[in-house]
């Protein structure tokens, strides 16, 4: 597999992969996402054109929706995963209108990783591979990326439990629930993190994110 260029330096590809490629390579179970996607999130953001991060847990466990980068799905994917439908039911009320498909390439293109804390899964096991040893990846790519000004945003308990790597004073950190349908009425739905990232990118003098494309009312 061809490691994410901007990022292969980080000791976890030597020190730790190897094992998680055998673990994966000998699973009984398919895993996703196919092994060609595996890295598309580091692939389409490299660190110098991150300006913003969103953590997810583990890829979606249904075979055909995840491809590599958190809370996304191929395009052609319906009904939407719930936790999606929720963020865009968000960007609906934050910004008034949602992408219009479930595929955020577009969002990664300008600069959001969508980086899961874990980066397979087994087919039909949510969070089978949450302690295989991705997290140490999660914890090099977030030291890696302390050295500027960055966005986070970290839905829920398990996305916070990593911001003690975000430390640079003028990060903007936002926290609030998971968009999942178990806890997103109890403070996802209303935080507008959307347009919260982009006045403060605006206030440093960079070009918001587009994050409805084509706005879809």
């Amino acid at each position: 597999m061809t490691l994410p260029p901007a990022w292969r330096d980080l000791p976890f590809f030597a020190e730790d992969y190897p094992r998680i490629a055998q673990t994966l390579a000998a699973s009984p179970d398919p895993v996703l996402p196919p092994d060609p996607d595996r890295f598309a999130a580091l692939d389409l953001t490299a660190p110098a054109e991150t300006r913003v991060v969103i953590l997810g847990q583990d890829p979606y466990p249904t075979p055909g929706h995840a491809h590599g980068l958190a809370f996304s799905v191929e395009p052609d994917v319906r009904p939407l995963p719930r936790s999606l439908t929720n963020i865009f039911k968000e960007t609906q009320t934050d910004l008034g209108g949602h992408p219009a498909s479930g595929d955020l390439r577009p969002w990664a293109r300008q600069g959001v990783l969508l980086l899961n804390t874990a980066l397979s899964v087994p087919a039909g096991k949510a969070g089978g591979h949450a302690k295989l040893g991705w997290a140490t990846l999660t914890r090099q790519v977030l030291d890696r990326l302390d050295d500027r000004p960055r966005a986070y945003i970290l839905w829920g308990a398990h996305a916070q439990s990593f911001a003690d790597r975000i430390t640079h004073p003028d990060h903007l950190i936002l926290r609030s629930a998971h968009p999942s349908p178990l806890s997103a009425r109890r403070g996802f739905f209303g935080s507008r993190p959307f347009s919260s990232v982009n006045n403060w990118l605006t206030s440093r003098g960079e070009p918001p994110i587009n994050w409805i494309g084509a706005s879809i009312p």
